[in-house]
C-alpha cells in the first residue's frame, strides 16, 4: 500500500468517524428519549389503572360494609327498643311483653351471630379502613414512580446537546402528577 493510499484511507476513517460518531450519538438519544416517553406512558397508565381501581373498589366496600352494617344495625336497634320497652314498662303486662320482645330480638341476633359469625361491622370497617390506606398507597406510589420518570424525561431533554435533538423532533417536556389543593385530603367515607 502506497503512502497515498494510506492517508486516503486515513482520510476516509476519519470523515467516517466524523459521520458516525454523532449519527450513533443521535440516533442513541432519540431512542432514549422515546423510550423515556414511553415509560412515562406506561407510569401513567399505572397511575390510572390504580385510580380506577379506588374508583371500583371503594364504592363497593362501602356498600358492602353499608349492608352488613345496616343487617346489624336493625337487629341492634331491636334490641334497643325491646330494652327500652323493659324499662318503660309500668305494668306486669307491660313488662311481659317488653321482655317478650327483648327475648325475641336476642335471639335474632344470636341466629344472626350463628348464621354469619364473620359478620362484625367493626371487622369490616378495619378491613374497609385497611383497604382505603392500601388503595390511597398504591395511588402515591404510582405517582411517585411517574413523577421520576418525568424528572428523568425532563431534565434529559433540558440537558445540553440533548435539548437540540428533543426540539428537532418535537419532545416536550411532561407534566408532574401535582396534586391540587382541593383532592390533598383523602377521601371522605361516610356511612
Amino acid at each position: 500500500m502506497t503512502q497515498t493510499q494510506k492517508t486516503l484511507l486515513i482520510v476516509i476513517i476519519v470523515i467516517a468517524l466524523i459521520i458516525l460518531i454523532p449519527f450513533f450519538y443521535f440516533k442513541g438519544t432519540y431512542n432514549s428519549l422515546v423510550t423515556m416517553d414511553e415509560e412515562i406512558n406506561g407510569a401513567w397508565a399505572q397511575v390510572e389503572n390504580q385510580l380506577q381501581r379506588r374508583y371500583d373498589l371503594i364504592p363497593n366496600l362501602v356498600e358492602t360494609v353499608k349492608g352488613y352494617a345496616a343487617h346489624e344495625r336493625e337487629v341492634f336497634v331491636q334490641v334497643t327498643e325491646a330494652r327500652s320497652r323493659v324499662a318503660g314498662a309500668g305494668t306486669v303486662s307491660d313488662k311481659i311483653d317488653a321482655n317478650n320482645s327483648l327475648s325475641s330480638a336476642l335471639s335474632r341476633l344470636l341466629v344472626v351471630v350463628e348464621r354469619y359469625p364473620e359478620l362484625k361491622a367493626n371487622t369490616n370497617f378495619i378491613r374497609l379502613q385497611d383497604e382505603l390506606a392500601g388503595t390511597e398507597n398504591r395511588i402515591a406510589v404510582e405517582r411517585r414512580r411517574y413523577n421520576e420518570m418525568v424528572k428523568a424525561f425532563n431534565s434529559r431533554i433540558r440537558s445540553f446537546p440533548t435539548n437540540f435533538i428533543a426540539g428537532m423532533f418535537g419532545f416536550e417536556q411532561a407534566t408532574y402528577f401535582e396534586v391540587p389543593p382541593e383532592r390533598q385530603e383523602a377521601p371522605k367515607v361516610t356511612f
